[in-house]
């Protein structure tokens, strides 16, 4: 599918900036300041939804990434061959105005504001690249999965990043709520040094603020930790839990 630019509506151009304007100012204290200077880089602003096609050609030139439109969620296999391809898949649709506070399943605010402005690190998207090499190993043995979603979950979607001695936040699923910005950088939640086989062994909930956040130094400490990752992966695949084999 490709994303339907003049479908847009006044409602959603609306909903855009109310959520962009809303969050913008909770992140230049917040968040990463690759994630801050890849929103630049890429021109997203409160007063236009972002165009795939534009964003494309500047992601290609800066680290062949493109967004790949897709309906919604998307099956492991399909997932991991598009990343693994350097194709972020990103839904096109926008929530509702009477649900701004609250949405089940990610839509485009998410998807393209929280993840996209990052794909301009290169060293992010290799170990994103890397990730989903590895996943394309393990598509149909759900365990496995399950084991490899809590590294992205724990970085990529609900990571943190220490800059400056300061923490900062990289990780889209926070990058897009406001609720959870103020939240993972105060005393409330634990904070962790980031260790891959502590977080391949912590389940993690979907509806909830997280109670733990892992904490890297570096993106380049994130792609030069897949040989663990993947080692760790291997072992941990043959300790299926009892509740997860049945």
């Amino acid at each position: 599918m490709r994303q339907q630019y003049e479908n847009y509506t006044a409602e959603d151009f609306e909903v855009w900036k109310i959520l962009f304007d809303r969050q913008i100012v909770n992140l230049p204290k917040a968040a990463t300041s690759e994630f801050m200077a890849g929103l630049d880089k890429i021109h997203f602003t409160a007063d236009r939804i972002p165009n795939f096609e534009h964003t494309n050609k500047i992601l290609k030139e800066m680290t062949g990434w493109e967004v790949y439109a897709v309906p919604g969620i998307v099956e492991d296999e399909l997932f991991f061959n598009l990343m693994a391809d350097r194709k972020f898949p990103a839904t096109t649709w926008l929530r509702k105005m009477e649900q701004l506070e609250y949405l089940q399943e990610p839509d485009m605010f998410h998807d393209v504001f929280g993840h996209i402005p990052l794909l301009t690190n290169q060293p992010f998207v290799d170990f994103l690249q890397s990730l989903s090499k590895l996943g394309q190993k393990y598509v149909g043995n759900d365990w496995a999965i399950q084991l490899l979603s809590r590294i992205y979950w724990f970085t990529v979607e609900f990571g943190l990043i220490r800059e400056n001695g300061e923490l900062r936040i990289y990780g889209a699923g926070i990058l897009s709520s406001g609720g959870e910005t103020k939240y993972s950088l105060s005393s409330e939640p634990e904070h962790l040094t980031y260790n891959v086989e502590q977080i391949l062994r912590t389940p993690y909930r979907k509806d909830v603020f997280q109670e733990k956040y892992f904490i890297i130094d570096s993106y380049e400490e994130l792609y030069q930790s897949m040989p663990e990752i993947e080692r760790l992966l291997e072992e941990m695949v043959n300790e299926v839990p009892a509740e997860v084999a049945r």
